[in-house]
């Protein structure tokens, strides 16, 4: 990990995040967030809340997602589990966010029924050349799966 004062570090290639998918912290658990980063999230509440962009209400915690592998991943690669869990968000990039770790605890379920966190304490920025090599169909080939999600809608 890369260092720079008053900011998280930041994680520099898959390797690093694939070490931090199996630590415990003994503070909590680890999670991935997108959003324009812990600085501007905890702001006006420490743990940081999330706002539902459809209805504009006030969410309890931060939108985000375990790094923790489920059991039913089985022994299957956790470098593959931790690029599948950059990869299902990437379209966030575009509209600004970055991916950042944190240490939090949930606190219930957003409107999509994802994991909502107060954080503890952020831990990591995910650097760019992260995503590129998380790109899923180069780490496993075509043996993943349909992964364009809308393209893969559209031919149903």
């Amino acid at each position: 990990m890369s260092d720079q004062p008053d900011t998280p570090p930041t994680i520099t290639d898959l390797s690093e995040l694939t070490r931090l998918v199996d630590e415990r912290p003994a503070d909590g658990e680890l999670f991935l967030r997108w959003s324009l980063g812990p600085a501007v999230d905890l702001a006006q509440d420490p743990g940081g809340s999330s706002r539902d962009t459809l209805t504009g209400i006030r969410l309890p915690g931060l939108s985000a997602n375990p790094l923790a592998v489920e059991g039913w991943w089985g022994d299957r690669s956790r470098r593959l589990w931790a690029a599948r869990r950059l990869y299902d968000y990437r379209h966030l990039y575009e509209n600004g966010a970055r991916p950042w770790v944190l240490v939090g605890e949930s606190c219930g379920r957003g409107p999509d029924n994802e994991p909502l966190v107060r954080c503890r304490r952020p831990v990591a920025w995910v650097a760019d050349a992260v995503m590129a090599e998380a790109l899923v169909r180069e780490q496993n080939g075509d043996a993943w799966g349909p992964l364009d999600r809308a393209r893969h809608l559209n031919n149903r």
